[in-house]
């Protein structure tokens, strides 16, 4: 079976594999070992200055606990209502800081625009009676594929100034939009005002290893602390960072997007105008019937029914370019 079911089930790439197993002897526990002490310079690199950089072990921890640090429980969170913390992360923005509200936007493409966010603001009254939005999250890329450049990111970065809110960036497929947009990660992230950023590996080639990263510096002495009340301090957390390490070394987190991303227009030229949404990054939602969609499974592919008529393709960083190749004949042919 040729799967395009998820990037989440792809193997972890040969650089990680090889950076554990070299971690692999005795060290420091929890985070006081000499892995973890890499990580603030190492991401300081990327993102061209000083930066906290914490491991986690999955992208819900990173959102929930960045979030937390933003609003309080008696606050709300702005995001687009198809947001991976509303869909998909059973409540646990609201857990990890004790009741926070989302409060849901709209937009083409799961994508936010000031206007729509300015909007939802200007509806709320300043009283007791009313919660008090407190953050903006994004994603980059979306759940529907596309990309917010360095300048749409800025756009809302200075409406979360205005408007006093920490300005979060859910970034499980951040690599994806750095090189979909050719935008460096600081114009992308704090040049832009983004004060906390979610950075996805898993998806990326990474087996079990989130980065959770603070350009307000000030947040990551509390995250500390609620990543170990959370139960996402582990205690041989060098196998984590020295997963990071190993995808930061030599741009592998770039090199495997850049796969990723290939492979997704090679299917997008395939789909031509079944397309739903553009394809910017590595997420295909394409039109089929039932009958379509069994016709393409019945040939060895592996996908996700999204909405009646709609499937999705998902691309990862090591997929095979045969199979790639087959299914956007299989793709075409319909």
């Amino acid at each position: 079976m040729n799967r395009f079911f998820s990037d989440n089930a792809a193997a972890a790439c040969p650089a990680v594999i090889e950076a554990i197993a070299a971690a692999n002897r005795l060290d420091s526990a929890y985070d006081g070992d000499q892995w973890s002490a890499r990580l603030n310079a190492a991401f300081g690199q990327v993102f061209e200055r000083e930066v906290e950089a914490l491991w986690v072990t999955t992208g819900t921890a990173a959102n929930s606990i960045g979030l937390a640090m933003m609003c309080p429980p008696t606050g709300a969170i702005l995001c687009h209502r198809d947001a991976h913390i509303e869909n998909d992360e059973a409540g646990a923005p609201a857990m990890y800081n004790g009741g926070a509200k989302l409060m849901l936007l709209d937009g083409p493409g799961a994508k936010v625009s000031p206007a729509v966010a300015e909007g939802a603001c200007a509806r709320i009254r300043p009283d007791v009676h009313q919660i008090q939005p407190a953050a903006l999250s994004i994603t980059n890329a979306t759940e529907y594929g596309l990309t917010y450049s360095a300048e749409e990111t800025a756009a809302l970065g200075d409406f979360a100034k205005a408007r006093g809110l920490g300005f979060h960036l859910d970034g499980a497929r951040f690599a994806n939009a750095v090189v979909s947009t050719g935008a460096s990660p600081a114009d992308l992230t704090w040049r832009a005002g983004v004060d906390v950023l979610s950075f996805g590996f898993v998806k990326n080639g990474g087996m079990n290893a989130e980065a959770l990263i603070f350009f307000d510096t000030a947040l990551a002495d509390k995250a500390k602390v609620l990543r170990k009340r959370s139960g996402h301090l582990l205690s041989k957390g060098r196998y984590l960072a020295a997963q990071l390490l190993a995808m930061l070394d030599g741009n592998v987190w770039l090199d495997n997007a850049r796969s990723a991303n290939a492979a997704a227009q090679v299917l997008a030229e395939a789909a031509g105008t079944r397309l739903v949404h553009p394809v910017e990054a590595n997420e295909l939602f394409v039109r089929m019937t039932p009958a379509e969609a069994a016709a393409v499974r019945a040939q060895g592919f592996d996908f996700y029914d999204w909405a009646p008529g709609e499937v999705r393709l998902v691309t990862s960083w090591d997929q095979d370019m045969d199979a790639v190749a087959k299914l956007a004949v299989a793709i075409g042919a319909l």
